[in-house]
């Protein structure tokens, strides 16, 4: 027990693949998109600074490094089950919360255990910081989708997944990191070659237009 199985089980988030049970061309762990998300979160936020916003980078890369490590409990949960609801999403959300807490009492000492707590709690509030995260984690998927798609990948899940990635960062157009990733990071990303090129460009230029 203690500080020792927390550290052992960074590693264990190497052996959780991202949406499991599906072909895929390149395998996505838990651990990569969690540290790819955080230097997605660093870009984003360092936008919002440059353009007047406060950024409070400590609880940024703390929501951005913890927001999936309760999946150590779980699993990854396919995108297109877990969001399949609002209802089902929350269910999901408390049984990653209720595990984590469980685990931070067994295994963490008494004076760090409220720091842990919070750190492992949901990090998608609705703080700038909150939102920088939900951006983040939708921006991975999405390339994590597009990747799969650019090689020919004939299982349709990942046209589902980027769909509901790019719809998710859509609802934060406002903010001045996502309209620069709209404006100057998603048309290079389609200009590449990949096989369902039209097809593709004209799902996100749809959802982006009824964004509006």
């Amino acid at each position: 027990m203690g500080i020792h199985h927390y550290f052992k089980s960074l590693s264990d988030m190497e052996k959780l693949y991202r949406c499991p049970g599906k072909f895929k061309y390149n395998e996505h762990t838990v651990a990569a998109h969690s540290f790819k998300v955080t230097k997605i979160a660093q870009f984003l936020g360092t936008v919002e600074e440059h353009h007047g916003k406060t950024v409070n980078w400590k609880n940024l890369y703390e929501k951005a490094l913890n927001h999936d490590y309760p999946e150590i409990f779980t699993g990854d949960i396919k995108t297109p089950v877990k969001y399949a609801s609002s209802e089902l999403n929350r269910l999901f959300s408390e049984v990653e919360e209720e595990m984590a807490h469980k685990f931070v009492l067994a295994e963490f000492p008494d004076e760090y255990q409220s720091i842990y707590l919070s750190r492992f709690k949901e990090g998608k509030d609705r703080t700038l910081e909150g939102n920088i995260l939900s951006v983040a984690d939708k921006i991975d998927l999405l390339y994590e989708s597009f990747g799969e798609i650019q090689k020919g990948n004939p299982e349709p899940i990942f046209l589902e997944i980027y769909q509901e990635a790019l719809s998710t960062i859509l609802r934060f157009r406002e903010m001045t990191s996502v309209a620069f990733f709209l404006e100057k990071v998603l048309p290079d990303m389609l200009a590449e070659k990949f096989i369902p090129h039209s097809e593709l460009s004209k799902i996100t230029e749809n959802l982006i237009a009824a964004s509006k």
